[in-house]
């Protein structure tokens, strides 16, 4: 939900897939067109922390892998 200039600071999504469907909900609402110039770059900075934060938890799970695999990330089975 794309938050105003006047709105306060959007508290971080509790999970992976709560940040997910923010982020994809926010790329609907820009690509709309109708938003306002702020509201679209609000909406832009809303959307940067939100990747950050899906980048950081895959980033985390990676790592989480190595050590289960010994160091060593394979390839996903097909």
């Amino acid at each position: 939900v794309p938050a105003t200039a006047t709105s306060a600071v959007p508290a971080p999504p509790a999970t992976y897939e709560a940040a997910l469907a923010e982020l994809e909900a926010l790329v609907v609402a820009m690509e709309a067109g109708q938003m306002p110039l702020e509201g679209l770059l609000t909406s832009y900075r809303r959307g940067s922390e939100l990747l950050g934060y899906c980048r950081s938890c895959l980033e985390a799970v990676e790592q989480q892998v190595r050590v289960l695999e010994n160091g060593q990330l394979r390839p996903w089975p097909a």
